[in-house]
């Protein structure tokens, strides 16, 4: 058993035990959270009956030993991956209750690219190795019912029926512990029915895909005008453009997202868009370029009301208690010039005394107290500079990025459509903020570079290799290495 809550589901099940005429025994391995996996707690149960018929105490074990386990209970899907990898989990004997929701681990979350495990394919590899396979969102059987996600493990546990216990039993072990009863206890009830009702498969799993949304009918005359523009691409491109639209009218104004149509018209207008993919591609990562972060946006971003809700759900802060929400706050002075004007920004930056000014006041970062009306207030000032954006040196330089990629896609679909998909995927190098968006574009122009060196010999997986060597590491060591496996140094 592994994850959150690990301590308290192991305390009930020896309760458990004990209380109805077993043995039990707990003992725990210790993990380091996100890196290499949550603590392991193991329980061995043993018939206390039959102890006194063999006229002695039986010697428990002290850890799990492979192929010899019958009940696996994970809190999170990676954690059900990991029990399956140590080869905790068998296909003659073993049961698991796993949770199907993700946290994502550090690895995961430090990749430069989409470093996610697919959960598709956690899920099927858990099914193959198991006897049997009960899984749903605990979490979020947790959130509805207010408790914790222990008391939905313990409640799948039970109404897995592979213990010689009865719900009776199972209740009457969260009564004794005397913390959370009543949470706990509908948190249970709703697990133990799951469980019984569909206990080796996620309703999500078998869902009808959804439908097709309806086109937006906006009542403002120039997002009406936007939506009537994207009704006349193919109808295969509608979601993703009416995304672009949405996002785009959020980041800056109706205008900008024209611009991101008059772009898009360009790439349809190519013949080698037939199937659609290269429109696609390039549909989603323009907007994304297109919305990129600068302080206004990161500022604008952190003063929405969807985000305090959101960090008030998830502390799960209650009636009369206050949240105090603080932000680390260190932009630099390259972002300091990027927010000026065009001209502005630049004399700043080459500057000698001005430049020392501003690099001395922002040596250190500082944290805002975005709860706080004063830190608020500051933070929607900054935000609040977005309507000066298009003047921006930030502005124009993305621009120009942004126009020489269009330039280089619509060259290569002529004689390579393949590659022109390819190109269209390296905006995915471009990202972040600060140090983060440095390093990506950094090695964006390298992928470019070596590119236009290679012309029209480079293939399509050569080029996939090469962003993927980008993403793999933020030094750059494997790009690089790439690079000279293909002669493109």
């Amino acid at each position: 058993m592994g994850g959150e809550g690990g301590g308290v589901l192991a305390d009930w099940i020896v309760d458990l035990g004990e209380h109805n005429g077993f043995i039990a025994q707990t003992t725990s391995v210790p993990g380091v959270a996100q890196r290499t996996g949550a603590t392991i707690y193991y329980v061995e149960l043993y018939p206390g009956a039959q102890a006194a018929a063999d006229g002695g105490q039986p010697v428990l074990a002290l850890m799990p030993l492979p192929g010899d386990v019958d009940i696996v209970l994970a809190s999170e899907l990676m954690e059900a991956g990991r029990a399956v990898q140590r080869g905790l989990v068998t296909r003659d004997r073993t049961t698991l209750i796993a949770s199907t929701h993700r946290v994502y681990s550090i690895a995961e979350k430090s990749a430069m690219g989409d470093g996610r495990v697919d959960s598709a394919q956690l899920l099927a590899h858990a099914d193959g190795a198991a006897k049997r396979f009960i899984r749903f969102d605990m979490a979020e059987a947790a959130e509805r019912a207010g408790s914790v996600i222990s008391a939905v493990l313990f409640g799948a546990l039970a109404g897995a029926g592979v213990l010689p216990f009865s719900r009776a039993q199972f209740e009457a072990t969260v009564e004794r512990g005397g913390v959370g009863v009543k949470p706990s206890l509908k948190a249970f009830g709703a697990a133990f029915d799951r469980a019984q009702k569909a206990p080796d498969a996620d309703a999500s799993e078998t869902a009808p895909p959804p439908a097709a949304k309806p086109a937006p009918q906006p009542r403002d005359p120039a997002v009406r005008a936007l939506v009537e523009r994207v009704q006349q691409f193919p109808a295969s491109a509608h979601e993703i453009l009416f995304e672009g639209v949405r996002r785009l009218i959020d980041y800056q104004d109706p205008a900008y997202a024209g611009t991101y149509l008059d772009r898009m018209q360009k790439i349809h207008a190519l013949q080698a868009n037939d199937d659609g993919r290269l429109a696609e591609t390039t549909a989603r990562h323009l907007a994304l370029w297109m919305s990129y972060e600068d302080t206004a946006r990161v500022a604008a971003l952190k003063t929405r009301a969807t985000r305090f809700e959101r960090v008030r759900g998830e502390a799960r802060v209650q009636s009369g208690q206050v949240l105090a929400i603080n932000e680390y706050m260190h932009p630099r002075l390259q972002e300091i010039c990027e927010t000026l004007p065009g001209g502005i920004g630049r004399w700043l930056m080459n500057s000698s005394a001005p430049r020392r000014l501003v690099e001395r006041f922002t040596k250190k970062g500082r944290v805002i107290q975005t709860s706080s009306l004063h830190g608020f207030m500051m933070l929607r000032c900054v935000a609040g500079m977005k309507r000066w954006r298009r003047s921006t040196m930030r502005f124009a330089e993305e621009n120009r990025l942004i126009e020489q990629w269009l330039a280089r896609i619509a060259q290569t679909a002529a004689f390579n459509p393949a590659l022109a998909v390819e190109i269209a995927e390296c905006q995915r190098l471009v990202k972040g903020y600060s140090d983060t968006h440095e390093r990506g574009l950094r090695n964006y122009e390298v992928v470019m570079e070596a590119a236009q060196r290679a012309g029209t010999a480079l293939a399509p997986a050569t080029l996939r290799e090469l962003r993927d060597a980008a993403l793999a590491d933020e030094h750059g060591h494997k790009l690089r290495a790439a690079l000279a496996q293909h002669a493109l140094a």
